[in-house]
């Protein structure tokens, strides 16, 4: 009978979890190259949603620097190694095999960012198909370092 009791138990507790919701977790990230927008917002929106906090340890490129947008500030800290990536939006077509930048989506992607990133992406050309880099004492002061 003890294993019935350890399976109530452990129904119990799967129970627990399936109507509190996950706990917030520390999300670490060390070398995102960024992907695919809208699954970008849609993870980070959960993440959001969860009280996730977020330690950028490394490259934050492209679409991972949505995080900007949508993770609230408080939940988010830098380390020394933290870099985020912006350059403009982009789809790939098939005939040339190639990367083309979209105006439309370069757009979408400067309104989902904060007004003070959107106007240091300004102040550094805008976003374009090269890569343009926060770090070091400019990132530091959008974020706090992480204890």
């Amino acid at each position: 009978m003890k294993w019935q009791a350890l399976l109530a138990g452990a129904l119990a507790s799967a129970l627990v979890t399936c109507v509190i919701g996950r706990v917030s977790a520390e999300v670490r990230i060390v070398n995102d190259p960024g992907g695919e927008v809208s699954s970008y917002v849609e993870k980070f929106q959960d993440m959001r949603a969860a009280g996730d906090r977020i330690v950028i340890d490394g490259p934050c490129l492209s679409a991972c620097t949505l995080l900007t947008g949508i993770i609230p500030r408080d939940h988010v800290c830098v380390t020394s190694r933290a870099v985020l990536g912006f350059h403009a939006a982009s789809y790939y077509d098939d005939a040339s095999r190639s990367l083309v930048p979209t105006r439309e989506g370069s757009g979408l992607v400067m309104r989902l960012y904060p007004a003070a990133i959107r106007s240091w992406v300004v102040r550094h050309g805008g976003l374009r198909p090269q890569l343009i880099t926060l770090r070091g004492r400019e990132l530091a002061a959008f974020y706090p370092s992480c204890q």
